[in-house]
Protein backbone atom coordinates (compact mmCIF):
# COMPACT_ATOMS: atom_id res chain seq x y z
CA UNK A 1 0.00 0.00 0.00
CA UNK A 2 1.20 3.30 -1.05
CA UNK A 3 2.09 5.77 2.01
CA UNK A 4 0.61 9.04 2.08
CA UNK A 5 3.26 10.95 0.99
CA UNK A 6 3.82 8.64 -2.21
CA UNK A 7 -0.13 9.00 -2.74
CA UNK A 8 0.34 13.29 -2.36
CA UNK A 9 3.59 12.87 -5.13
CA UNK A 10 1.06 10.71 -7.26
CA UNK A 11 -1.42 13.38 -6.88
CA UNK A 12 1.01 15.98 -8.05
CA UNK A 13 1.92 14.38 -11.31
CA UNK A 14 -1.82 14.32 -12.18
CA UNK A 15 -2.45 17.28 -11.47
CA UNK A 16 0.71 18.32 -13.84
CA UNK A 17 -0.49 16.28 -16.18
CA UNK A 18 -3.95 18.00 -16.23
CA UNK A 19 -5.89 14.95 -14.63
CA UNK A 20 -7.81 16.91 -11.81
CA UNK A 21 -10.46 14.47 -10.85
CA UNK A 22 -7.79 12.12 -10.65
CA UNK A 23 -4.92 14.16 -8.78
CA UNK A 24 -8.14 14.77 -6.20
CA UNK A 25 -8.91 11.11 -5.35
CA UNK A 26 -4.96 10.15 -4.81
CA UNK A 27 -5.13 13.14 -2.48
CA UNK A 28 -8.43 12.07 -0.89
CA UNK A 29 -6.69 8.30 -0.41
CA UNK A 30 -3.55 10.45 1.16
CA UNK A 31 -5.82 11.66 3.45
CA UNK A 32 -8.25 9.14 4.12
CA UNK A 33 -5.30 6.88 4.97
CA UNK A 34 -4.13 9.12 7.80
CA UNK A 35 -6.41 12.41 8.49
CA UNK A 36 -3.38 14.06 10.38
CA UNK A 37 -1.48 14.64 7.32
CA UNK A 38 -1.42 17.94 6.50
CA UNK A 39 -0.41 18.42 3.55
CA UNK A 40 -2.83 16.24 2.36
CA UNK A 41 -5.42 18.74 3.42
CA UNK A 42 -3.33 21.50 2.18
CA UNK A 43 -3.20 19.36 -1.28
CA UNK A 44 -7.31 19.02 -1.54
CA UNK A 45 -7.39 22.15 -0.69
CA UNK A 46 -5.66 23.74 -3.40
CA UNK A 47 -7.20 20.84 -6.02
CA UNK A 48 -10.68 21.58 -4.62
CA UNK A 49 -10.22 25.61 -5.19
CA UNK A 50 -8.75 25.18 -8.35
CA UNK A 51 -12.09 22.87 -9.55
CA UNK A 52 -13.85 25.66 -8.01
CA UNK A 53 -15.45 23.70 -5.11
CA UNK A 54 -14.99 26.10 -2.65
CA UNK A 55 -16.88 24.57 0.54
CA UNK A 56 -14.57 21.50 -0.06
CA UNK A 57 -11.70 23.70 -0.88
CA UNK A 58 -12.76 25.47 2.55
CA UNK A 59 -13.21 22.61 4.98
CA UNK A 60 -9.84 20.70 4.11
CA UNK A 61 -8.03 24.50 4.26
CA UNK A 62 -9.66 24.70 7.82
CA UNK A 63 -8.05 21.38 8.43
CA UNK A 64 -4.71 21.60 7.39
CA UNK A 65 -4.34 25.09 9.64
CA UNK A 66 -6.17 23.19 12.57
CA UNK A 67 -3.07 20.37 12.17
CA UNK A 68 -0.43 22.89 11.06
CA UNK A 69 -1.46 26.07 13.05
CA UNK A 70 2.28 27.49 12.39
CA UNK A 71 2.01 26.57 8.87
CA UNK A 72 1.99 30.52 6.71
CA UNK A 73 1.27 29.15 3.66
CA UNK A 74 -1.73 27.18 4.41
CA UNK A 75 -3.42 30.11 6.33
CA UNK A 76 -2.76 32.11 2.82
CA UNK A 77 -4.26 29.45 1.05
CA UNK A 78 -7.09 29.33 3.36
CA UNK A 79 -7.39 33.08 2.46
CA UNK A 80 -7.40 32.62 -1.30
CA UNK A 81 -10.15 29.91 -0.25
CA UNK A 82 -12.13 31.73 1.54
CA UNK A 83 -11.79 35.06 -1.09
CA UNK A 84 -12.81 32.84 -4.08
CA UNK A 85 -16.08 31.90 -2.45
CA UNK A 86 -17.20 35.51 -1.70
CA UNK A 87 -16.16 35.01 1.90
CA UNK A 88 -14.50 38.43 2.24
CA UNK A 89 -14.51 39.05 6.53
CA UNK A 90 -13.29 35.30 6.59
CA UNK A 91 -10.59 36.06 4.00
CA UNK A 92 -9.07 39.17 5.93
CA UNK A 93 -8.99 37.01 9.16
CA UNK A 94 -6.96 34.17 7.78
CA UNK A 95 -4.56 36.26 6.12
CA UNK A 96 -4.28 38.17 9.35
CA UNK A 97 -3.71 35.07 10.98
CA UNK A 98 -1.23 34.38 8.47
CA UNK A 99 0.56 37.52 9.19
CA UNK A 100 0.96 36.70 12.78
CA UNK A 101 2.49 33.25 12.02
CA UNK A 102 5.21 34.83 9.59
CA UNK A 103 6.15 37.33 12.36
CA UNK A 104 6.26 34.25 14.91
CA UNK A 105 2.90 35.01 16.85
CA UNK A 106 0.89 32.61 17.60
Amino acid sequence: MPTCLELYDEAVRLKDEGKLDEAIDAMKKAVAQDDSFALGHFGLAKYYSVAGRHDQAIDHGRRAVELDPDDYMSWIALSVNYRDAGMVPEAEHAMARAQQVQMGGR
